[in-house]
């Protein structure tokens, strides 16, 4: 029984040994690695099937370093020496505690092929990637290397089925470290197509979220990123949320507002018409609420996606859409010609020396000291406002507006982003607003109790349009062609009363889509949702029609005709020569001469200073207007063309 025991404990050991010596395949001498070392040298051992070495002291599983030859001999680096990636292996068997490191980018550095090229500019992004941080549980690991996507000795072409980073087989590589994000997305139309259906051109991992780039989708740039990701497939569907605020915003480059993946999930995103989508019309309220909390029924109306190019699903949009196109053209169309007719024939009055020049040296030196009082103080003091108003509402609002542009982005930083543009813009917009009705507040206040009884509604002090504004208009058409004389002005002339009146039209065109989109919230409780797509259009256009026409209609009659040109600082200094007055508005002159009146008009010149300062202000604001004037133009033929 003794022996027995002896000789069952010998043949153990001895079993052991040849076990030992079979499974690993090591020569008991070292062997140094050569020019002649081949990888039939490392498959000796490492081609032996289930070849493996201990984890760690106490761990019971082991690490496979196992290696088929054929498929290593079938992958992209199968005619690759095995050592000339690891290329701190120096001898056989290997040295203990060896890092075994593999350092894909020094290999593909040295090829210099396209292949290794693109390989090259890949790992540098890799590197910056979080793949490339040290991960939380482990320090001393990386989150990912290159092996754990594209595997070690079974590397294959992305579009080779065996590939790990083949679109149907990378969402279960994803799926190694971030499981949970795998359920959900087998369980999106995305993930259908792909699991269940095979279908090539759903959307992956890497479609989202890139192949090297990968970043926390916690950061930013990484929102911004996936949004515009989603667009490359989604571009119909891209382009029209572009044209919300939602979409502006973020191409301006900021995620404070609703994304794709707000609305729609980020990995479980199911069809519309699916109960159980978070955009189903029982589910919207409450994805809408996820952001706008008092939400109420009428946001479930909103086209998100609503576009002017469809009447059929979205006759409101495209109708109003339509009106404002036709109203812009008819308009510029109708003040350009205008103008362009007007330059003409003022600069080649002026040039032949028939116009009568507006400060004649050879005049009474008397009366060129003498000024007529045009505007007082307090309207003075309101158009600047209006106008600074003016000003800080077109860069605000067109900066979101056009954010593709390419000045765009600048102009919103400097502004402090899009909450402070937004701050900026409605404060711009309160202050018009109470200038307009204070305006309006003093008209009234002037005609029914200081005035009450005499003011004339047709007279020649009213701005309200008469006959002879349509006679005066005739009569110029008329004098741009060379076929009668220039008409003779009362108080107001026509082109000055469009322009008072035109802030009327975009006052209630312009205010309350602006104070809907202000207040969504409120006006959807009793409005319906599409209210918001038409208010989002009519809001643009005629802001848009308004910027352009001020600044350059406006700007042409007022400062940029040849009889006013650089500039005209009337509205700064509140009074004109009367030389300039009785050849501008001679009907006035004339009447006021024989009502005996027109010593009660009569002021002094503006001070040299005043006169300076003016100019100054004057310059600033025209050059700003032209600035914007130009920004508009320029953000509109990028956007639209």
């Amino acid at each position: 029984m003794k022996y027995s025991r002896l000789i069952f404990g010998q043949f153990l050991i001895l079993v052991g040994l040849l076990y030992s010596t079979a499974i690993q395949a090591v020569p008991v001498d070292s062997r140094p690695v050569t020019e002649a070392t081949t990888n039939a040298d490392c498959l000796e051992c490492h081609g032996v099937e289930g070849f493996a070495v201990p984890r760690g002291v106490g761990e019971g599983r082991k690490r496979s370093i196992h290696v088929k030859p054929a498929v290593f001999a079938d992958s992209v680096h199968g005619e690759e020496r095995c050592v000339a990636c690891h290329t701190d292996i120096e001898q056989m068997p290997h040295k203990k505690d060896v890092e075994r490191a593999v350092d894909c980018l020094e290999c593909h550095e040295k090829q210099g092929t396209d292949i290794s090229k693109e390989v090259v500019a890949n790992e540098k992004h890799y590197l910056a990637s979080i793949h490339a941080q040290p991960n939380k549980d482990d320090p001393s690991r990386v989150n990912a290397t290159c092996s754990d996507c594209h595997g070690t000795h079974n590397v294959f072409p992305m579009d080779a089925a065996e590939a790990q980073t083949y679109r149907l087989s990378i969402s279960e590589t994803c799926s190694r470290c971030h499981e949970e994000q795998l359920n959900e997305y087998t369980q999106s139309v995305h993930g259908a197509a792909v699991k269940r259906y095979g279908n090539l051109e759903a959307a992956v991992c890497s479609d989202c979220h890139t192949a090297h780039k990968i970043e926390s989708p916690d950061e930013d740039p990484v929102k911004l990123l996936i949004t515009q990701n989603c667009g490359s497939c989604h571009e119909e569907q891209y382009e029209s949320y572009s044209d919300t605020y939602h979409g502006q915003v973020h191409r301006l480059g900021y995620t404070h507002t609703a994304k794709c993946y707000d609305c729609h999930d980020y990995h479980n995103i199911l069809k519309i018409d699916d109960e159980k989508s978070t955009v189903h019309v029982n589910n919207r309220l409450e994805t809408c609420q996820k952001c706008h909390e008092n939400a109420t029924a009428g946001f479930v109306t909103f086209y998100p996606h609503g576009t002017t190019h469809d009447f059929d699903r979205y006759p409101e949009i495209w109708i109003i859409s339509k009106f404002m196109i036709a109203l812009l053209i008819g308009v510029f169309l109708f003040f350009w010609i205008h103008g362009a007719f007007w330059f003409y024939r003022e600069y080649k009055e002026r040039k032949t020396g028939k116009a009568e020049v507006r400060l004649d040296e050879n005049g009474d030196p008397a009366e060129r000291k003498k000024h007529v009082r045009r505007f007082s103080a307090g309207w003075r003091l309101a158009h600047l406002i209006l106008a600074i108003a003016v000003m800080a509402l077109v860069l605000t609002g067109t900066a979101v507006l056009y954010a593709e542009s390419f000045w765009a982005p600048t102009a919103m930083m400097l502004l402090g982003g899009p909450e402070i543009a937004a701050i900026i813009h409605r404060t711009a917009a309160v202050t018009f607003g109470l200038i307009f009705f204070g305006h309006l507040f003093v008209i009234a206040y002037n005609i029914f109790i200081k005035g009450r009884g005499k003011f004339k509604w047709f007279g020649p002090d009213s701005l309200l349009p008469r006959w002879k504004d349509f006679s005066d208009f005739w009569g110029m058409c008329k004098w741009f062609v060379g076929k009668g004389p220039r008409p003779r002005f009362d108080r107001w002339t026509y082109w000055e009363k469009f322009d008072y009146w035109a802030p009327f039209w975009g006052m209630f065109i312009i205010g309350c889509s602006g104070v809907m989109l202000w207040q969504p919230d409120f006006f959807a409780s009793f409005l319906p949702g599409w209210v918001f797509n038409v208010a989002t259009i009519v809001h643009a256009e005629e802001a848009f029609l308004a910027a352009v026409f001020l600044f350059s209609v406006h700007y042409f009659n007022s400062h940029f005709r040849p009889d006013k040109f650089p500039q005209d600082t009337i509205m700064f200094t509140g009074s004109m020569t009367l030389e300039e007055f009785k050849e501008e508005r001679p009907i006035e002159y004339e009447r006021l001469v024989k009502e005996g009146r027109l010593e009660e008009f009569l002021v002094g010149a503006p001070s040299p200073r005043m006169a300076r300062y003016s100019e100054i202000l004057g310059f600033f604001l025209i050059a700003v207007g032209v600035i914007l004037l130009f920004l508009v133009l320029i953000g509109f033929i990028q956007t639209e063309f």
